[in-house]
């Protein structure tokens, strides 16, 4: 059973799986340079999940509108952990912060934003653990953009697939074609800062 906080990635050694929805005139020109470039916009936040179902659920396997591109993204886990490492947590917890005011400033002047959702199942389902949101704003986002990038791989497909599956009744058929996530670990001290159960 998952920890009610926990990481879950697609990783390996250097590298670790990010999922992003687009419109295509931004996934696009993503695609082709491997790399973020215009019009993706450097001036203002960019939230990346390394669940993949919970991206399915946010976007609604790819059918929403200017989320119709699914991206997986592979980021250096050097720049990954930078990002945690600025993290602050979007809501005030008790358990991080002295006081609302505290919890106010670092908020403010955050670099990166870090929100738990609620994990979702195949078919949307909410899940009893939660899924890693990180928000990176814009002192940091065209070092994501430009640096920790690795490859920009269109899941689209994939998406469309599976989703065709789910409604033809073929969930097990679906499920076969999830990526690999396992937990993730990190740091002690960031861990405490952003709720992460040891």
């Amino acid at each position: 059973m998952p920890k009610l906080h926990e990481i879950r990635a697609d990783y390996d050694d250097e590298t670790i799986v990010m999922y992003q929805a687009y419109a295509p005139a931004i996934a696009e020109p993503a695609l082709a340079a491997q790399r973020f470039v215009a019009p993706f916009s450097f001036g203002r936040m960019t939230w990346i999940k390394p669940s993949f179902l919970w991206l399915m659920h946010r976007s609604n396997w790819g059918r929403k509108a200017a989320q119709e591109r699914i991206l997986a993204v592979r980021i250096r886990r050097a720049g990954w952990e930078r990002a945690l490492s600025f993290g602050v947590l979007t809501s005030p917890e008790a358990a991080v912060f002295r006081s609302p005011d505290e919890w106010s400033k670092a908020f403010a002047e955050a670099k990166v934003h870090v929100q738990w959702d609620t994990e979702r199942n195949l078919r949307g389902g909410p899940l009893p653990c939660y899924s890693i949101q990180v928000g990176i704003g814009r002192d940091l986002i065209r070092e994501y953009a430009e640096s920790w990038v690795v490859a920009i791989e269109d899941r689209t497909p994939l998406v469309r697939k599976m989703y065709q599956q789910i409604q033809a009744g073929h969930a097990d058929s679906a499920a076969r074609l999830l990526p690999r996530e396992r937990p993730y670990a990190v740091d002690a001290r960031i861990a405490r800062r952003l709720l992460i159960d040891p």
